[in-house]
């Protein structure tokens, strides 16, 4: 498993409201009210790939594929239900977080939204729009 791929990914979840970390299927697997929104994936069966996987908006998943697939795959399992695969080592800071925040607020109840998270709070100030 990649630990700095994991801490990446880890450092994200762990800043949105009531998330949970636990080991599902033998991999780290970020939990809102026991609903998954992220799945870490280290060379899931021998596919030489340190990815995540995550749900997406509806008529997403073929887009952002076709666009870049390079970034993203159908991942197995899961990926009938509208999920992507994220390769790790290609997506940008500002990408990744703003997936993860996608697919937390895909799963999370109207009272966790109304707190005003942002895509833009999960990144470095550098990040950000406007930043210099």
């Amino acid at each position: 498993m990649s630990e700095k791929q994991l801490e990446r990914v880890r450092r994200i979840c762990l800043t949105l409201p009531e998330t949970t970390e636990r080991l599902s299927h033998g991999e780290p697997t970020f939990f809102l009210n026991n609903k998954v929104f992220v799945m870490f994936a280290s060379n899931h069966h021998n596919d030489g790939r340190v990815a995540i996987w995550l749900p997406v908006p509806s008529g997403f998943q073929t887009a952002l594929i076709e666009t870049a697939p390079e970034i993203y795959f159908k991942p197995p399992y899961v990926g009938v239900r509208g999920w992507i695969g994220i390769e790790l080592d290609r997506i940008s800071a500002k990408d990744l977080a703003f997936h993860i925040q996608t697919a937390w607020e895909l799963v999370a109840p109207k009272r966790l939204l109304s707190q005003g998270k942002t895509h833009e709070s999960l990144l470095k100030p550098s990040q950000r729009k406007g930043s210099q």
